[in-house]
C-alpha cells in the first residue's frame, strides 16, 4: 500500500491542504482550499477534506507542525506554519 504525505499550509490568510504525489511528477497534486480564515482548520475539517480528495490517515498517523521563516535566514521574516501527516488512498491503490 502506497503512502503519501499530506500537508496543510497558510498563505495570505488562506489555508490549503494538498497531497504530495512525487511518484507522478506530471500530475497535479490533489488539493483543498479552506478559504480565508484566521484559525487553523480543525482536525475534523482536515480529515473530511482528505476524504473528499480520496485519502485517509495511515494507522497511528498524527499531524506534525513545522515552523519556518518566509525568507530563509531572516530572523525578522514572518513565520509560516506547515502541518504534515502520512496518508494513503482510501481504496489502497493509486489516487
Amino acid at each position: 500500500m502506497t503512502e503519501y504525505t499530506a500537508q496543510c499550509s497558510n498563505r495570505g490568510g488562506w489555508w490549503r491542504l494538498y497531497v504530495v504525489l512525487l511518484d507522478d511528477p506530471g500530475s497535479q497534486w490533489p488539493e483543498h482550499d479552506f478559504g480565508p480564515t484566521p484559525v487553523v482548520p480543525t482536525v475534523g475539517a482536515r480529515s473530511r477534506a482528505l476524504t473528499a480528495l480520496g485519502f485517509v490517515f495511515t494507522d497511528g498517523a498524527e499531524w506534525e507542525w513545522t515552523e519556518y521563516s518566509e525568507t530563509h535566514g531572516d530572523d525578522a521574516s514572518p513565520v509560516r506554519l506547515l502541518a504534515s501527516i502520512r496518508v494513503r488512498s482510501r481504496d489502497g491503490g493509486m489516487p
